[in-house]
């Protein structure tokens, strides 16, 4: 059975990151204990966290559709502050009631939805029109195959030492050597690293929800898929943990890491 990650990706039970195919950041509260919430963003992500370098300047959605409906308005004030120094900026709330989401719109917030709608499949067409849909999707498949360049590969062949970070904008990222502890790796496509894996490991960085992570020992300090985490607070299972394996997302709809042993 593959391993999956747990429902508190951040190790915290008090908040919840998730970021969707269109870069949005959103923030799901599960307490309106403002001050255990910003000591705890603050260690994982502040400027002297664990991970100071997680975000860029991300837009973040404030989710609060996990609190209590009739949870008492508090000054989130310094919350938003708390949250700007971990390199996110607020800007919309969303699942909240009628008070809370007023006092956000004072604060120059606005008012998101609550569920981020997925592209559905198309709809089938009747038998008589499925001949000329198909036409014009060859046509078109046709040209974009000649006029766009396929995605570039960035391969490395040198050990990655604590401090060091690479990034492979636009491309998949290929490293022949160990990614040692305190490195990281990031790219927009998918992450193979054909020794051990002890770093930071973040593929998909841009939302690519289908990229995925291969490492011949899976040992990381953090794996993560399009925005969805998992660290080294939560142990691998002894089947993929220094082993050949994969991480990849559920295709079921709720964005969890899956850790699966590969067979060699």
């Amino acid at each position: 059975m593959p391993a999956s990650s747990t429902d508190k990706p951040s190790g915290h039970a008090s908040f919840e990151i998730k970021s969707s195919q269109l870069q949005l950041v959103a923030l799901i509260l599960k307490t309106s204990d403002w001050s255990r919430l910003q000591t705890e963003l603050t260690q994982q992500f502040g400027p002297s966290g664990e991970s100071p370098d997680f975000f860029s300047h991300d837009p973040l959605v404030l989710d609060f559709s996990h609190l209590d409906a009739d949870a008492p308005l508090q000054i989130i004030v310094p919350l938003l502050k708390t949250l700007r120094s971990c390199n996110l900026v607020p800007v919309a709330v969303r699942g909240a009631n009628a008070q809370w989401t007023a006092y956000a719109l004072t604060l120059g917030l606005v008012e998101a939805e609550l569920e981020i709608h997925r592209p559905r499949p198309p709809a089938q067409v009747e038998p008589a029109q499925t001949q000329i849909v198909k036409e014009v999707v060859h046509e078109v498949v046709h040209e974009i195959i000649r006029e766009v360049p396929g995605p570039g590969t960035m391969v490395v062949d040198k050990p990655l030492r604590s401090g060091q970070k690479i990034y492979a904008r636009g491309a998949d990222l290929v490293v022949l050597a160990m990614v040692n502890q305190g490195a990281e790796v990031v790219a927009d496509g998918n992450i193979h690293v054909y020794a051990p894996l002890r770093g930071k490991a973040m593929a998909g960085a841009s939302g690519n929800v289908n990229a995925r992570i291969f490492s011949l020992a899976l040992e990381p300090e953090l794996i993560s898929i399009a925005g969805i985490y998992r660290t080294s607070e939560n142990p691998l299972a002894p089947e993929v943990h220094g082993k050949p394996a994969q991480v990849r997302l559920s295709n079921d709809g709720q964005d969890k890491l899956l850790i699966e042993a590969l067979k060699t």
